[in-house]
């Protein structure tokens, strides 16, 4: 495996693959890389000739108040991980490589209308912009035959189908499913943050998922108010702080006051355990 840090030499490399006929994924990341990452490099091995790894903290996406100078990183490991897992290039560039204007300006972006309007969006004003603009440049840098996505962000994962379908771009995106830890708590690289104690608590994320789920596909609970109401009653209960609990079409993202069969759709929350906030969503089909 090699790391890369300039984005020429990155260049340099994918365009000798392609030369010789070779298809490449993509793996973008912010580092600090669990079993989650781990099985999008996996798919990704097993699509490709070969993989490339991005591994960059991207402040365009933290607000002002988040975590982006205390977000967990360990690129040893990371590098590690990445060998023992087949990859073959390790892209790991500096924010100046990134932003290279004066203090990293930045004075165009890819926007996003309407899609980030909920879920996340709708609490991180700005984010979603700051995602599609350095997924939109890693895009350009490494040209990928493929990208892999997990579908933990699901919101992340759906503005970027979008964004590839709207702006034509050749690559496909290739979802793949959330890892969890056996108390169905997704990873994530937050998770770090967590004490044993608000880890357990966070086990109560999931439940509430499954509970949804039950509640429109067992009970036929089709009035997504009632339904996110016992759910947050349930997280609260636990001791978690809801910042929304919602049910959304999955092609708009648009909340979905009554669900009208047949329809696919998102149940997604976020919550915060102490300062920690975590994410998670079921998509699921009601027939």
């Amino acid at each position: 495996m090699e790391i890369v840090r300039d984005i020429r030499t990155m260049r340099e490399k994918v365009a000798e693959a392609k030369k010789q006929g070779k298809s490449v994924g993509l793996v973008p990341t912010m580092g600090y890389l669990h079993e989650g990452h781990l099985a999008l490099i996996d798919t990704a091995r097993k699509e490709n000739d070969v993989v490339v790894v991005s591994d960059f903290v991207n402040p365009l996406q933290f607000g002002p108040s988040e975590d982006y100078l205390v977000y967990p990183r360990d690129m040893d490991r990371d590098a590690q991980l990445c060998q023992e897992h087949g990859v073959d290039f390790l892209f790991a560039p500096t924010v100046e490589e990134m932003y290279p204007k004066k203090g990293n300006q930045v004075d165009v972006f890819v926007d996003v209308k309407h899609l980030d309007e909920n879920l996340c969006g709708r609490f991180r004003p700005g984010h979603f912009r700051g995602v599609v603009t350095v997924v939109t440049k890693l895009f350009n840098i490494v040209t990928p035959n493929r990208a892999y996505f997990g579908m933990k962000d699901i919101q992340q994962l759906r503005i970027i189908e979008e964004m590839v379908n709207d702006l034509n771009m050749n690559i496909e995106i290739v979802p793949v499913a959330t890892v969890r830890e056996p108390s169905g708590l997704a990873l994530s690289s937050r998770n770090t943050y967590l004490t044993n104690e608000e880890r357990a608590k966070a086990a109560s994320i999931y439940k509430s998922l499954l509970m949804a789920k039950d509640l429109i596909l067992e009970k036929r609970v089709l009035n997504t108010a009632e339904v996110v109401k016992r759910c947050v009653e349930f997280l609260s209960q636990q001791g978690l702080k809801v910042q929304y609990f919602q049910v959304v079409d999955y092609d708009t993202l648009e909340l979905l006051p009554k669900i009208e069969p047949p329809h696919k759709l998102i149940i997604a929350t976020a919550v915060f355990l102490g300062k920690v906030r975590l994410i998670d969503n079921l998509v699921i089909e009601v027939r």
